[in-house]
Parts: structure tokens; C-alpha cells; sequence
């Protein structure tokens, strides 16, 4: 280990992103606890999700993936895209056996994009990209600010949340193209549906939603 890397590891000890507890020596990345208790989706039977031909996900959005996705999101945890989306690449590994062209993700609206720092669909969907190969691309925008969907209340309120709030990049050709869909969570599944229409508009013969987590 670098020497710089031994001194911000004594002022600054790593921690798991799931349950904050210090890293032992040995531990890389999350804690052993955590690798065995944290809730894992079985494999099959992803979240149908409309204009999506599966929605893949490793974990259920609950007890420590719930925490490590606010730590991710709201507690400026942006270096936890590295393990969230090596997860999130052994799971496109494991369960879709189709052919893909690329990868994008549902951005952030530049608004809440300033606030924040970073888009954490795009960091996921670049670390996915880094690890299996395929090519990242910029693909939709987000048209209007909408409000937060988890603190939005019922399947009918956040559908109409989103709709109509993105839209394919001007010009993009995406023509009998594959596509793998980043986004953190998928709860409802609003979001990744309005983003696979406006990719599907703009000619995606197929659409396979990609998330860190997913609510049951």
C-alpha cells in the first residue's frame, strides 16, 4: 500500500458503506457481515417494468442497502459508486444473456445535479461500463425538475411525477440499438419506464433496466 494511502487511511479509517462500521484488516471495500446479510434478490423473476425487457437488480431496497444508497445519495458517499456498481455488473453478468450495444442511465435534472455534486446513475453507469466492457453513453435528459421519488407517495403519484420529464438527446439514432438502463433504485418503476419510452422513441430495439437496489 501507497504511503499516502497508509496516512488517509489512519486519519480517515474506511468504513462499509452498508452498516458505517470501521473496516477490520482484511476487509476490502464492505464489511464480511455485510457481503453475508445483506438483502440479495434471488436470481429470476426481476421487477416487471414497463418497455423493459427485464429490471435486474442485486439487492431488495431495504435494511443495509437502503442505508448505503442515503449514504450514496445524501451523504455525499459518491466513492461508493465503486462498489455499488461492481455489484450491479456481476448481476448484469449473472442474469442477462442477451446481446448489448451500450449502457446509459436516467440523469439527474442539472438543477439537483449542481446541488449534489455528481449524477449517481451516471457513476454507477460508468463504473458498470468500466467493468464489462461495453461503451457508456449520454443518451435522455431530464426536461423539468420533478420531486423526489421515494418520498412520493403510491405507483399513481409517482408515475405522473415523472411523466413526460425525459426525453431522448436531440439528433440520437438509436436504432436496433440494445440498451442497459442505469438508475439507483427502482421502486415503482416510474422512472425507468418513462426513460425506456423516450429510449424506445428514439429507435432502442431493446431496453434492460439495471439498478442498485429494488423495492418489493
Amino acid at each position: 500500500m501507497k504511503p499516502l494511502q497508509l496516512l488517509l487511511d489512519l486519519l480517515y479509517p474506511p468504513k462499509c458503506p452498508f452498516c458505517g462500521r470501521v473496516l477490520e484488516r482484511g476487509e476490502e471495500g464492505w464489511c464480511a457481515s455485510c457481503q453475508q446479510d445483506l438483502p440479495w434478490t434471488e436470481p429470476g423473476g426481476g421487477k416487471s417494468v414497463e418497455g423493459c425487457a427485464a429490471c435486474l437488480s442485486p439487492l431488495w431496497y431495504r435494511d443495509g442497502a437502503r442505508e448505503g444508497m442515503h449514504r450514496y445519495k445524501f451523504g455525499g458517499g459518491r466513492g461508493h459508486a465503486r462498489l455499488f456498481g461492481e455489484l450491479m455488473a456481476q448481476c448484469l453478468r449473472d442474469r442477462w444473456d442477451g446481446p448489448v450495444d451500450l449502457i446509459t442511465w436516467a440523469p439527474l435534472h442539472p438543477k439537483r445535479k449542481k446541488e449534489r455534486g455528481y449524477d449517481q446513475a451516471e457513476l454507477l453507469a460508468q463504473r458498470v461500463g468500466g467493468l464489462t466492457g461495453l461503451p457508456v453513453e449520454s443518451a435522455l435528459e431530464k426536461r423539468r425538475a420533478t420531486a423526489v421519488q421515494s418520498q412520493t407517495e403510491g405507483d399513481e403519484a409517482r408515475k405522473a411525477n415523472v411523466r413526460g420529464a425525459y426525453r431522448a438527446l436531440p439528433g440520437l439514432d438509436l436504432t436496433g440499438k440494445r440498451v442497459v438502463l442505469v438508475d439507483d433504485v427502482a421502486t415503482s418503476g416510474a422512472t425507468l419506464a418513462e426513460c425506456a419510452a423516450a429510449l424506445r422513441a428514439a429507435g432502442a430495439d431493446c431496453v434492460v433496466g439495471l439498478t442498485f437496489a429494488r423495492a418489493r
